[in-house]
């Protein structure tokens, strides 16, 4: 009897834990990951106008790079418009090289596309040297 009540409480132990483990990832490295998908702002402004169903399944969660021209800089939420169509959040602070009118190459997560502000938004942002 006692054998039975071990394993089972062994079992519904295990099962739980797996559970956690499967739910509870641990945090996502966007800076250190490779990017899915390498873009320009006309690429993604041409997938959500023809079809923006298939191109939020396309780059929904994803990592992808871009490069862009820096068109505003907004320090009070550490985030830049680039290419007059993406927001892009950096993680803790501005980096201090970024300056207006410059060419800058970003990685970041795809969040998808604003149609109030007509922007695309990327969070987790870094800068690709």
């Amino acid at each position: 009897m006692t054998k039975k009540i071990l394993t089972a409480i062994s079992l519904f132990l295990l099962l739980a834990i797996s559970v956690y483990l499967y739910s509870y990832k641990g945090h996502r490295d966007i800076e250190s990951e490779t990017a899915d998908y390498v873009v320009t702002v006309y690429e993604l402004e041409k997938e959500f106008a023809s079809n923006d169903s298939l191109a939020y399944i396309k780059y929904q969660d994803k990592t992808i790079e871009l490069t862009a021209q820096v068109t505003t800089i907004d320090s009070a939420s550490n985030g830049i418009v680039i290419g007059e169509k993406i927001f892009a959040t950096f993680k803790d602070s501005l980096p201090r090289d970024i300056t207006s009118g410059k060419m800058l190459k970003i990685k970041g997560r795809f969040l998808g596309y604003d149609e109030l502000l007509r922007e695309f938004k990327i969070d987790q942002s870094s800068v690709v040297h």
